[in-house]
């Protein structure tokens, strides 16, 4: 019998000692090097959940040290498809730094990141910390003031994307990087304009396109969560759950509609949202 007993505790403390360990505060320093160098970073074990948030706390605590204010948040994992691709359950979040938002057709280098890749993606403007108190898409609505189309430009940052998990991506900041951002959509005060616009994105139909106008890819606003609205209230209440309360004028971006792509010197990028009342394509043109 104790024999049996001490051959149990041996195979728990194997395995104990191999669960991934949240990252220390220099292998955070570590990860964030590379993401300045722009150099891949080794891969990463898969993580449960604790140990994720946990890791993405050290991350970001090290990414902001050089990287500016906070000006907004992103949730990821919000569409099927990305789900199942990173084996996920749930959605993850990250950090949106000053810097990382740039304008409507700019020039940016094919190789900005480590491992840089090219998503559609939606952006919403934050006008009142009610969203906070959010319980319904109805009541996140009145507390934004702009929809904008959005291309984002994660970085994966590891030698192999594919391995990550969704806990270990949401630990490097759901890769977050750099992002386009097109012509803002204003949010009406008035109830049925709103109220309109609110259903215009789940009915939205985004086209993802090359500068030659050849479709790479389409999606529907209703494959964030049935609503893009429902990724925002996720990643609220999320934030809340966490102490972060949401601030007027940060900015919340709401998930992938694939495919994804990769970047390539002297090709452009375009996405047209249509059926989204008001909106022009965002675009956004890579150099060496």
């Amino acid at each position: 019998m104790k024999k049996c007993i001490a051959a149990f505790l041996l195979l728990w403390t194997t395995v104990a000692v191999a669960q991934p360990a949240c990252f220390s505060p220099a292998q955070a320093a570590e990860l964030v090097s590379h993401f300045y160098a722009r150099t891949a970073a080794p891969d990463l074990p898969p993580m449960d959940a604790a140990t994720g948030e946990c890791s993405r706390l050290q991350y970001q605590k090290a990414l902001s040290l050089r990287h500016g204010a906070v000006i907004g948040y992103k949730v990821g994992l919000t569409n099927d498809t990305i789900r199942r691709v990173f084996r996920a359950d749930v959605p993850q979040w990250g950090t949106l730094y000053e810097g990382m938002l740039l304008p409507n057709g700019s020039e940016v280098s094919a190789s900005f990141g480590a491992r840089p890749t090219v998503e559609a993606d939606l952006l919403v403007r934050v006008s009142s910390t009610e969203i906070n108190a959010a319980q319904t898409i109805d009541e996140v609505m009145k507390a934004l003031d702009q929809v904008i189309p959005f291309i984002e430009l994660p970085d994966m940052l590891v030698k192999t994307p594919l391995k990550l998990d969704a806990h270990s991506l949401g630990a490097i900041n759901l890769a977050a990087r750099l992002g386009i951002m097109g012509v803002p959509v204003a949010v009406s005060q008035e109830p049925q304009q709103r109220a309109r616009l609110q259903e215009s994105l789940a009915r939205m139909k985004l086209v993802m396109a090359d500068g030659a106008g050849v479709t790479l890819g389409e999606g529907v606003g209703s494959d964030l969560l049935g609503h893009p609205l429902n990724a925002a209230l996720w990643l609220v209440r999320e934030l809340n759950r966490q102490g972060i309360r949401v601030q007027p004028g940060q900015f919340l971006s709401l998930g992938t509609f694939p495919p994804v792509q990769p970047p390539k010197a002297g090709t452009r990028f375009v996405v047209d949202y249509k059926g989204l009342e008001g909106s022009a394509p965002v675009w956004v043109q890579f150099r060496q």
